[in-house]
């Protein structure tokens, strides 16, 4: 019996955890900024874009919602990674 009550697909897994490292890679990047990880972190940052790029198109295959979840994934990375929070004061 499971314990969460609903069978879990390895596929749907192996997403979330490229998800969840995409999120990190781009908070990572943006906290390595004008130290010297800067660049480690930018070129990580865009292993992880072009990653969870594919796996959008890839994401797909399991159904619209997956492929929903890539995007809106994709899409935080791109904001965490380009927009600047800091005061314009």
């Amino acid at each position: 019996m499971s314990v969460i009550g609903f069978p879990l697909s390895p596929v749907l897994c192996a997403l979330g955890i490229v998800q969840i490292f995409g999120i990190v890679a781009a908070g990572a990047a943006r906290l390595a900024e004008g130290t010297r990880h800067e660049r480690s972190g930018q070129w990580l940052c865009l292993a992880a874009l072009a990653t969870v790029g594919a796996l959008c198109g890839a994401a797909l295959q399991c159904g619209p919602d997956a492929g929903a979840t890539c995007a809106v994934t994709l899409a935080l990375m791109t904001l965490i990674t380009v927009v600047d929070f800091r005061s314009a004061a």
